[in-house]
């Protein structure tokens, strides 16, 4: 009998600040950032099999099977542990690509905590942890499953409280490349080191957020509108930007409010990964 396709989610990250603080010898960029786990997801469903095979059961406009990183997360997890069973990977697509909300690394990362339960692997958070920094810097934060302070190249996680909130969340029309906007000569990598003491108090921006404004025009343009109702920020690389709240209600005003071309929603921040509890 085949077994039938289980669901599970992949939730987004919205980076509250982003400080570029240096850069190490290999190229790599030193960061502290706040990352906020929010109830917007995209679906994996996924299928084991006994055959060892790991199939993509949907097209990918523009990335090849060998390079999705939901198939590179099954076969690194394949690869590590010697399993012999296999998968059929089938992805709802929600979130924005190149949205700076992290879907793809979500994605990989909740094929990692799935198939730790689904081929009884049983690994420890610390290993799956190993494994995900190997397919993205940021896989990690979505398989550590709480909202965290950042530091390193982003694995150098901390739990962290945070209150209730609620986060309007649009994405301008723009594919901002991650790549090019930390080789840019215009980004500033120097800024002092916060403590979470001074996040606490209001402190933060985001230092990639200037570049991306002045090289992606709807990126400008959608945050400056939304900065009329609070200290709006981008999210990682962009192009999404947000404003936190204390409410529904709060949020859903803002967000009726919003120029029609423009896309997004209204989430609730998370205080836990769905997957949490796949690994110990």
């Amino acid at each position: 009998m085949t077994a039938l396709f289980q669901s599970f989610p992949a939730p987004a990250k919205l980076n509250l600040f982003l400080h570029i603080t240096g850069r190490r010898a290999d190229g790599y960029h030193l960061l502290q950032s706040v990352f906020r786990l929010i109830d917007r997801n995209d679906v994996l469903h996924l299928r084991p099999t006994d055959d060892g095979n790991i199939r993509r059961m949907h097209d990918v406009h523009g990335i090849a099977e060998e390079n999705d990183l939901c198939v590179r997360a099954a076969r690194l997890l394949q690869q590590h542990t010697g399993c012999r069973q296999g998968v059929d990977i089938r992805l709802e697509k929600i979130l924005p690509m190149g949205g700076g909300l992290g879907g793809g690394s979500s994605d990989a990362a909740t094929v990692l905590l799935a198939l730790n339960r689904l081929w009884q692997l049983n690994l420890p958070r610390e290993t799956l942890l190993a494994l995900g920094l190997r397919l993205g810097a940021d896989v990690p934060i979505f398989v550590f499953g709480e909202n965290a302070w950042a530091e390193g190249v982003g694995e150098q996680l901390q739990a962290i409280a945070l209150p209730a909130a609620w986060y309007v969340v649009l994405t301008p029309d723009a594919h901002v490349s991650t790549a090019d906007i930390f080789a840019s000569q215009e980004l500033t990598r120097d800024t002092i080191p916060a403590k979470m003491a001074a996040f606490f108090k209001g402190y933060g921006h985001n230092d990639l957020e200037p570049v991306v404004c002045r090289h992606y025009p709807a990126v400008e343009s959608c945050l400056a509108w939304l900065k009329q109702f609070g200290d709006a920020r981008m999210s990682g690389s962009g192009a999404s930007v947000f404003l936190e709240v204390e409410s529904e209600v709060e949020a859903q005003r803002v967000f009726a409010l919003k120029p029609e071309k423009i896309a997004g929603f209204v989430a609730q921040g998370l205080n836990q990964h769905p997957l949490h509890d796949f690994a110990d």
